[in-house]
């Protein structure tokens, strides 16, 4: 036979109404009561029924992340890991469970998004990454259904709630970093140009450099996928040009990882012939050879306070929009050289 509310209600010595008010973490419940009811279902082996619950509140207690396009950026860039272990530890502070979206294209993952939507099967969506035109945000907004950005939206940036590092900030001190080190000619290899988090990045880049006085050259920018290939094929395209850069800002450890093995297999020594300051600062940067200058963004942070901000919208439809900016810091080791 099941054990029931009445029977942790009866254990515990407290009205059946009070165990469903400790199950759904009623601040009201004095922690005494709650440590009280929490032993007399352990010790019953009783279990809620989340089933019956969300049908009862009209609510899911499951948050959708919403994944980018590309399983290769998924699967082999260490920046989902950590930004996946900030959303699960906030999640589960709170209760609650959560979804993987993907699909292989933009218009596979809008579809899958309208379904969920519609079918209300998550209570809110985390969206990792934003883009210059990005039609899924309008959806959202236009349906008034509760969602938060990791990054920052390129419209309608004051009705969206966001978290995001200031890109632009630091995309701009990494560059004044490698001016110090007397570098006039360096070059920028970012990620995807419709992705906003490029964007703010690129702008950095071009402001310190035009503050140094500096020529701009169309020639030192390229753009690539978030991986080691994307590295690859950028350093590459640099490397023919008839001056190349001597110094490198890459927006992503693991693209910098294949700009480090294509530079050692061309004879290109790293700092003394190239230096090299990168993005995300995950543990692959402490251990490639040499160990890379990298902007920590404080990756684990983004992902709880992205859920941590959309459990307080789902739950008050009146939480105002908030920009919340994490601090970056520039973690310097010995990719970079004075010329």
């Amino acid at each position: 036979m099941s054990i029931t509310i009445k029977d942790v209600a009866k254990r515990a010595n407290v009205a059946p109404s009070t165990v469903s008010r400790v199950i759904a973490d009623n601040p009201r419940i004095s922690d005494e009561t709650k440590k009280k009811v929490r032993k007399a279902m352990k010790e019953l082996g009783y279990h809620p029924n989340l089933i019956a619950r969300s049908l009862a509140n009209k609510s899911t207690s499951v948050i959708g992340i919403v994944m980018p396009e590309s399983a290769d950026v998924i699967f082999q860039n260490p920046f989902f890991p950590s930004v996946l272990q900030g959303l699960s530890e906030s999640a589960h502070e709170k209760k609650y469970a959560l979804q993987m979206t993907t699909g292989k294209t933009k218009d596979e993952i809008f579809d899958e998004v309208v379904q969920i939507v519609q079918g209300r099967r998550v209570d809110g969506l985390v969206l990792l990454n934003s883009h210059v035109e990005d039609r899924l945000m309008s959806y959202l907004m236009n349906d008034d259904f509760p969602f938060v950005v990791i990054g920052k939206p390129y419209k309608h940036e004051e009705r969206i709630i966001h978290i995001d590092n200031d890109n632009f900030r630091a995309a701009k001190e990494v560059t004044e970093y490698l001016l110090s080190l007397h570098h006039e000619r360096i070059a920028f290899i970012g990620g995807d140009r419709d992705l906003v988090v490029t964007v703010d990045r690129l702008l950095g880049y071009e402001k310190a450099l035009r503050e140094a006085g500096i020529e701009l050259r169309d020639s030192y920018i390229v753009h690539a996928e978030f991986l080691e290939e994307g590295g690859r094929e950028a350093i590459v395209e640099l490397s023919k040009l008839e001056e190349p850069p001597t110094a490198l800002v890459v927006t992503d450890d693991l693209m910098t990882l294949g700009v480090l093995h294509t530079l050692d297999e061309m004879g290109i020594s790293v700092p003394e012939e190239m230096s090299i300051a990168s993005f995300n600062n995950v543990f692959l940067a402490q251990i490639t050879q040499p160990p890379l200058t990298s902007v920590d963004i404080n990756i684990f942070s983004l992902g709880y306070e992205a859920v941590k901000n959309l459990i307080l919208k789902i739950e008050n439809p009146k939480e105002p929009v908030k920009r919340i900016i994490i601090p970056h810091q520039l973690v310097m080791r010995s990719s970079c050289a004075p010329l």
